[in-house]
């Protein structure tokens, strides 16, 4: 898929670095052309100079052969008016804007552009830092005997596999959460430092998955 991001600042630059090392090939917008230093020497993907609501910029950045759209730049306004241009004029389905201000963001949703709240996001990232325990239940299903939960996780589970993860603590993992964007990950990816990991598993097994959690490699299920 071919991904156009506006804002080439720490979440754009490594949002671009991401999506291209899972093999997409990636334009970034930005106004400064000094931002792009950013992206480092091995980046191979489009950095583009201009204003990223600008069609003629857009279409630079390859916009309409795009098949997603994000906008993180530093101003909501601008994020907001790029999300419509790019739904709205050149009919990109998967758009998302970064939005500062949490009720901007609620009233946004409510129009049809999915938002990454940042204040709230990154209140709830310190939260699971300063009470990193145990997991926080995110859905059941109807008999309450399977649940998908967020699970805190011990930092030496940080540069091993999800395969590794899986097998030692009996669980599933259902996604991540990586820089405020959900993924969905293969055997083969690495856990990153700041990473929050959505699991499923049995809610008779909780203790044991905190548990396992908390232990870092090699402690396995209790």
């Amino acid at each position: 898929m071919h991904i156009v991001i506006m804002g080439c600042g720490r979440v754009g630059a490594a949002l671009a670095q991401n999506l291209e090392q899972q093999g997409h090939t990636v334009a970034v917008i930005d106004q400064d052309p000094t931002a792009f230093r950013r992206l480092g020497s091995g980046f191979g993907g489009r950095r583009v100079s201009g204003v990223g609501f600008d069609q003629d910029t857009l279409r630079e950045a390859g916009i309409e052969d795009a098949g997603a759209f994000a906008a993180v730049s530093s101003g909501d306004n601008s994020n907001i008016i790029a999300a419509r241009v790019a739904r709205e004029m050149f009919g990109i389905e998967n758009v998302a804007a970064r939005i500062y201000d949490p009720r901007r963001a609620e009233v946004y949703q409510r129009l049809g552009i999915p938002t990454v709240a940042t204040v709230r996001w990154t209140a709830d990232q310190m939260l699971r830092r300063l009470l990193p325990s145990g997991a926080e239940p995110l859905w059941r299903d109807p008999s309450g005997a399977v649940q998908l939960a967020e699970v805190h996780t011990d930092e030496s589970w940080i540069g091993q596999k999800i395969s590794t993860l899986q097998e030692e603590t009996g669980v599933r993992v259902a996604f991540l959460t990586r820089l405020g964007e959900a993924m969905l990950p293969t055997s083969q990816t690495v856990l990153q430092e700041g990473d929050l990991v959505h699991v499923m598993m049995r809610t008779e097994d909780i203790e044991k998955v905190e548990a396992a959690f908390a232990q870092g490699p090699d402690g396995g299920m209790v």
